[in-house]
């Protein structure tokens, strides 16, 4: 196998460009999971830009490039998804039909072990029985909005009306409503993670803007903006006033949603929700495929989707003394926390006490 590793600076023109043409063919080739934009070189090299100990292998077949796969690398040799933790779509971007032993990547990467929480389906190259499976909720909109809403409708007509309504008692009460999908003012993006790191806290969820290195991450994704791949703010207005906003990642067929937010003071007319419609909706004009919602259950998620994607957790490693000492660590904690997270007399009473939690550190 020729197999170079790249720090994600040395990754030259002409490789990012076969990447990129890699991920623009794949919905044609029956692979559309691999259009996501975390999967895209402008998300790991801002990564590459944020923190250390990222690199970009890439594999050649017949002197062209045929596979990339970017990830984290630890002093030891640990390997994790590039963005562990905050990206919602992992693996090889890779030409159809190409085949490689997990073994003899990580060999050639120089990992004992490589760790998933968003693995895409179709990585043969990854996937193993001991993998977990989780959903991934999207909003099919390739048929235009007015299918999806008619399909919206007949699925959950309650949900559906009171939402719509809510949205014109939010423009009676408050103001016109105005729906920006693409805000380039850098003060509406501060204000969105203003609103996340307090529901972050309000929740007793750790707060992922209190990271330095995420905060980096999302601005300067904000100012990425390629025919291939854009940071996009989506900002919903009442008057004059921000009332909800997202940041999510674009490619040429799939919305990425990622981090949305809202101003609590106006939680009765369902802002996120309506926001949601509204991204949809501009989506749909753009020719989008669909809107990832992200794995994670979620009651909005729920009632907006149209149909899920799975996404795998786990890692791949060799035997090696440091990959045996990486999964002790983490097998456990994984394990309770999907157990949490999968059995509602579990999930219910542990979400209120973090809800308290919240409570007493907010103040309230």
């Amino acid at each position: 196998m020729d197999l170079a590793v790249y720090r994600p600076g040395r990754l030259t023109e002409a490789e990012r460009g076969a990447w990129t043409a890699l991920q623009a063919e794949a919905r044609s080739l029956g692979a559309p999971q691999l259009a996501n934009p975390f999967l895209a070189p402008e998300f790991a090299l801002a990564v590459g830009r944020s923190r250390g100990g990222v690199r970009i292998a890439v594999v050649h077949e017949g002197g062209a490039p045929a596979a990339f796969l970017p990830f984290q690398r630890s002093a030891l040799g640990v390997g994790r998804a590039i963005g562990l933790g905050v990206s919602d779509a992992q693996g090889l971007v890779h030409r159809t039909g190409f085949r490689c032993g997990a073994q003899e990547l990580l060999r050639a990467c120089g990992l004992s072990v490589l760790e998933f929480d968003h693995l895409v389906e179709g990585q043969r190259s990854f996937e193993a029985p001991s993998f977990g499976r989780h959903a991934s909720p999207v909003i099919d909109v390739d048929q235009g909005f007015e299918a999806y809403l008619a399909g919206l409708r007949a699925r959950s007509p309650k949900f559906t009306r009171t939402t719509l309504a809510k949205e014109r008692k939010l423009g009676r009460d408050i103001g016109p409503v105005r729906y920006v999908h693409d805000e380039r003012d850098p003060a509406a993006l501060r204000t969105l993670m203003r609103w996340k790191s307090a529901q972050y806290r309000r929740t007793g969820r750790g707060d992922r803007f209190a990271h330095a290195w995420i905060v980096r991450l999302v601005q300067q994704l904000f100012h990425s903006r390629t025919d291939s791949f854009a940071g996009l703010l989506s900002v919903l207005y009442a008057g004059e006033r921000p009332i909800a906003a997202h940041f999510g990642l674009r490619s040429p067929s799939v919305l990425a949603c990622w981090f949305p937010a809202y101003d609590p003071q106006f939680a009765k007319y369902s802002p996120g929700l309506v926001l949601h419609v509204r991204m949809a909706q501009a989506a749909a004009a753009d020719s989008l495929a669909y809107l990832d919602l992200g794995r994670g259950a979620k009651d909005y998620k729920d009632s907006l989707k149209t149909r899920e994607l799975l996404v795998s957790e786990g890692w791949v490693m060799r035997r090696h003394p440091v990959a045996l000492g990486h999964r002790a660590r983490r097998a456990p904690v994984r394990a309770l926390r999907n157990a949490v997270l999968a059995r509602p007399e579990l999930f219910e009473p542990a979400d209120r006490l973090l809800k308290r939690v919240g409570q007493i550190r907010s103040g309230r």
